[in-house]
């Protein structure tokens, strides 16, 4: 039978299946893919933390619906999208490495020329559904260094384990790494 943790997201009560990652770690696995009304209301309150910000930048894929919704919200025509594999219309753009804790092997994050440009000069935030190790947010921190952009907030649905202690990341709830 699966365990799940239960978690309350600003008044929205949700149940986060447990999962194994790796060394025996296990974490409360949130996913936004599908969820319409979870989406929504997450980025409703995601939406007052960055208000101010030029431009949403987020990792794919998870963040993808959140930075749309935050985005639309903030009246925002386009929003930046930090993709994990080059596409034939990213030839002209920029990239960093990373590692995360849900990826095994060090990747890459590309971003396009129109993203790069959507970027320079403008306060941007980092928008996505959970920091735990921060290393997604150190590459997309250092693609808005190299396209010119200010780093304006960085938001986060749940902050995860020793996330949550960090003072520079503003986050709606915190889940544990059990």
């Amino acid at each position: 039978m699966p365990e799940y943790f239960p978690l309350e997201i600003k008044g929205y009560r949700v149940d986060l299946p447990i999962l194994p990652i790796d060394n025996g770690i296990k974490i409360a696995f949130f996913n936004l893919h599908g969820a319409q009304e979870l989406t929504e209301h997450c980025a409703k309150h995601l939406t007052e933390l960055v208000r101010g910000a030029d431009v949403i930048i987020t990792a794919e894929s998870k963040g993808l619906q959140l930075a749309h919704c935050v985005a639309r919200n903030l009246g925002h025509k386009f929003y930046a999208v930090a993709r994990k594999s080059l596409k034939l219309y990213m030839q002209d753009g920029i990239s960093v490495t990373i590692k995360s804790i849900t990826t095994k092997n060090i990747q890459t994050l590309y971003l396009s020329q129109h993203d790069t440009e959507l970027l320079k000069g403008k306060k941007v935030a980092v928008v996505d559904d959970v920091i735990s190790t921060g290393g997604s947010l150190q590459g997309m921190e250092a693609l808005i260094d190299k396209a010119g952009g200010i780093l304006f907030a960085k938001a986060f649905v749940l902050a995860e384990g020793e996330a949550a202690k960090r003072a520079d990341v503003r986050y709606l709830a915190t889940i544990p790494i059990l």
